[in-house]
């Protein structure tokens, strides 16, 4: 059964089929041929089964909201502000970038539409004070992995609904090794800086920042309004997303006057074709998922990988291992819905904190993003910038290391991720 099971997978993908088609051919095959006692039927019904959790509806309101925004000048305003207060430092503007790409993953929560948002206007600026190529690209796919961590994720959503973990509690807690991750990317910054004798930027005046606070205020209340109101009790991450998407509206059309009205079938166009591919994906996860359960691979994992009686920790790096491979080569989303079935329970037997395991997940899922061969925000940078694959890797190999780094130290230290619960 499970042969047959990974077989399949690993035979569509080779042929290069989508990935939803090796999510349900598989455990069909499976089905049909082992459990025959069971009625097909059963395969539809867990298919609709994937995409009833009220939860998924933050997923196309979080999307909508940041389309919104891409189309708009929250990108540009939010650069403004850190830029006044960081950019005479070492590194200045490599922290300008780092920290802008926190504060628009607290808008977004997508790696992707983080590059593509910060990419265009901050790569020209790096490369004109003498950073490299590669390093330049390096930093701002690195950085927008941050958007995974930081509220509202759509990762920490998938985990949230395969799992029943509370995605407000998984929000708050992401928080810590979000700003950890800021703090690592912009220490390593300023040395670089220094080292390359990149040039300092003339420092703002208070006037120049007050100026540009003021720019950046109205821009600043999404993640107020998401952390914030989450945090509080106020509401629900789902009426978060839907208070985003009005805020975003009235903040690009009536207020900045950014967007017209016939740009709103595109913008919605391209939130409909995305939510798609995720609710896709997520109910032949739950069929999949079901049919490993069915073929007890948990258990099987158990005693073959982990032992008899593993230890929490233990039980934290084979997990930190499983996902950070697969998401080298599957998209993150589909990695969270087929492994979190598997690991989830036993680390519940092990005593370990869901939302701890859901924070470790979300940050191997961010790393496997930027991790060659096949991280998604690797090849968004070749499309955005224009460059080869192998000049977008070059300069990955230091931000990899500190990712590391960083995976450690959430592991080891949970209250990083639970101090604010």
């Amino acid at each position: 059964m499970v042969a047959l099971l990974l077989g399949l997978m690993v035979f569509f993908l080779i042929f290069n089929f989508p990935m939803v088609i090796a999510m349900v051919a598989a455990p069909l095959a499976v089905m049909y041929n082992y459990m025959l006692n069971m009625d097909m039927a059963m395969a539809s019904q867990q298919l609709i089964a994937g995409v009833s959790s009220t939860v998924l509806l933050s997923v196309p309101m979080f999307v909508l909201a940041a389309d919104i925004m891409c189309a708009g000048q929250t990108t540009n305003r939010l650069l403004d502000l850190v830029e006044t207060f960081v950019g005479h430092i070492h590194g200045g503007m490599a922290i300008t970038t780092a920290a802008t790409c926190t504060i628009f993953g607290a808008i977004s929560g997508s790696t992707q539409a983080t590059v593509v948002a910060i990419g265009k206007p901050m790569r020209n600026k790096l490369l004109t004070l003498g950073y490299k190529d590669s390093a330049s690209s390096a930093l701002i796919i690195c950085s927008a992995i941050i958007a995974l961590l930081i509220p509202p994720s759509i990762s920490m959503i998938m985990y949230a609904v395969v799992t029943g973990s509370s995605v407000g509690d998984l929000f708050v807690a992401g928080v810590g090794p979000g700003i950890f991750m800021l703090v690592v990317f912009s220490i390593y910054s300023f040395f670089y800086a220094k080292s390359a004798k990149i040039p300092q930027l003339k420092k703002a005046t208070w006037g120049d920042r007050l100026a540009a606070f003021k720019k950046a205020i109205l821009p600043l209340g999404f993640p107020v309004i998401i952390f914030a109101g989450i945090y509080s009790g106020k509401f629900s991450p789902t009426e978060a997303a839907a208070i985003s998407v009005l805020y975003a509206f009235i903040l690009e059309f009536f207020i900045f006057r950014t967007i017209k009205i016939k740009d709103l079938y595109r913008i919605c166009l391209s939130t409909a074709v995305t939510t798609s591919v995720v609710f896709i994906l997520v109910a032949g996860g739950q069929l999949f998922s079901w049919v490993i359960s069915y073929a007890q691979i948990p258990q099987m994992l158990t005693s073959v990988i982990l032992g008899t009686d593993p230890s929490a920790i233990r039980i934290l790096i084979t997990v930190t291992v499983f996902f950070f491979i697969g998401c080298m080569f599957v998209d993150s989303l589909v990695v969270i819905i087929i492994l979190s079935p598997i690991f989830f329970p036993i680390a519940m037997q092990a005593g370990i904190n869901p939302i701890h395991l859901g924070i470790i997940v979300t940050l191997q899922a961010a790393i496997g993003s930027v991790s060659p061969p096949f991280g998604c925000n690797i090849f968004t940078g070749c499309a955005i910038f224009n460059k080869p694959y192998a000049e977008i890797v070059r300069g990955l190999p230091p931000y990899l290391i500190m990712l590391v780094i960083v995976s450690i130290v959430v592991i080891l230290f949970p209250q990083l991720s639970l101090f604010l619960l």
